[in-house]
Formats: C-alpha cells, sequence, structure tokens
C-alpha cells in the first residue's frame, strides 16, 4: 500500500510550483475550499497538497485537516525562511527543531517558547529527516516560528540567542506542535529568501515572486528517498 503525504505550502506563490507539477503529470483538484487542494500519485506515494495561508494559525488548520480528514502518514511543510545564523541565501534546509519563538509564559516561570504541559523544542520524523539529508543540497539547521515577518536586526539577535536558531519563518512550529499532539511524523524544508534584517522584505519579495520548483522538487525527493 502507498504511504500516503500531506504537502503544506504557505501562499500561492509556493503552491503553484507544486500545482504545476501535480497537475502536468495527472494530479488532481480535491477542493478549493476551505483550502486550496490537490491530490497527486508518484509511484509509492499518494500526495495531498494544501496552501494553507500564511503564518501560525492557517498552518495549524491545515495541519489538523490533513491528519483528521485526510489520515495522512505524515506531513511535509516547504517554503521560505529569514536566514538568522551560518546560512545564505539560496540554502535549503531540513529543520532539526521547531521553536515558537513568539510564545511567552515567563511571567509564569516558563521558558519562553515553551507552553504548559508541552516542550519548548519540537523534533522532526528521523526518518524523514534522514531521507531529506540524502537529497542534494539539504542542509540541517535549526528553525524559529513566530507569527510575523522577521525584518528587525535587535530582534534577530535577541532570538540567536535566545533560541540558537538558524533560521526564522512563519509557520513551522505550529505545524510541528499539531503533529506532536497527533503523534504524526513532520518534517519542514525551507529555502533561505533573506537575512531576517532590514532589507528582509525586498529580499523575500525577489524569490517569492519567481515562483520557483526547488522547493516542491525537494519535496519529490524527499518522498522518493523513502521507498
Amino acid at each position: 500500500m502507498k504511504q500516503k503525504v500531506g504537502f503544506i505550502f504557505a501562499d500561492e506563490m509556493e503552491f503553484q510550483p507544486f500545482s504545476e507539477i501535480a497537475l502536468e503529470n495527472g494530479g488532481s483538484w480535491l477542493s478549493k475550499r476551505p483550502m486550496n487542494t490537490i491530490r497527486y500519485e508518484t509511484d509509492n506515494a499518494e500526495i495531498i497538497a494544501v496552501e494553507c495561508g500564511i503564518g501560525k494559525v492557517n498552518a495549524a488548520f491545515a495541519a489538523t485537516v490533513l491528519i483528521l480528514d485526510h489520515q495522512v502518514d505524515c506531513v511535509l511543510n516547504a517554503g521560505l525562511s529569514g536566514a538568522i545564523q551560518h546560512l545564505a541565501k539560496g540554502n535549503v534546509v531540513a529543520g532539526t527543531s521547531y521553536v515558537e519563538c513568539d510564545f511567552d509564559l515567563t511571567v509564569f516561570g516558563y521558558p519562553v517558547g515553551e507552553k504548559p504541559g508541552g516542550v519548548r523544542y519540537h523534533e522532526p520524523s528521523q526518518k524523514l529527516l534522514d531521507a531529506a539529508l540524502t537529497v542534494n543540497g539539504v542542509l540541517p539547521a535549526r528553525l524559529g516560528t513566530g507569527d510575523f515577518f522577521l525584518a528587525d536586526p535587535v530582534k534577530k539577535q535577541e532570538y540567536k540567542e535566545a533560541f540558537d536558531i538558524e533560521a526564522f519563518d512563519m509557520e513551522t512550529a505550529a505545524i510541528a506542535s499539531v503533529c506532536d499532539r497527533l503523534e504524526t511524523p513532520f518534517l519542514s524544508i525551507r529555502k533561505i529568501s533573506d537575512d531576517a534584517d532590514d532589507s528582509a522584505s525586498g529580499s523575500y519579495r525577489e524569490m517569492n515572486d519567481l515562483a520557483e520548483k526547488a522547493l516542491s522538487e525537494v519535496l519529490l525527493a524527499l518522498v522518493k528517498a523513502l521507498g
């Protein structure tokens, strides 16, 4: 039996390249409400891909729908991220940990990023991570998440010191949290679009507007590597 894999893309320009690949190769639309959703079969997998919308709430909703309604065996996410340290624009990374940088209950004694009854750092599926790192050019990286576009050098330094993250985005830790609660393997693949500083918005727009197929191709190579 083929494995069933969920793909989550946040915005239209991230989803579009995958939709083109899928629809040109026998894929089909499942629905356009509440999210654009495409079904696509490869030799070893049935893929359900969604365009969830930007941010943690949208991402968490998408993960929940994929797991509970579509009953996927694992969830993969792909999108663009800002570099915090050690990475350069154009690098493609697989997340080795995920933390919600903007979740703060320190007034009650919790470390920033940690929820009551939860963990501070979510971890990926080791099987998915190992498969991703066999794909040419994919690097390991620690990922942080917040519900805002990071373009502040001061905040960037703060997160570097507080969490030792290497890249920042708006979805991954929220998806990881849902996947942990629903005991579903998860991994995020991100491409570095900017330096998370005062030049970030222009760099991000420039790369996002290209609607490159690279991230979709990495996800498909990862699924193939799973066998």
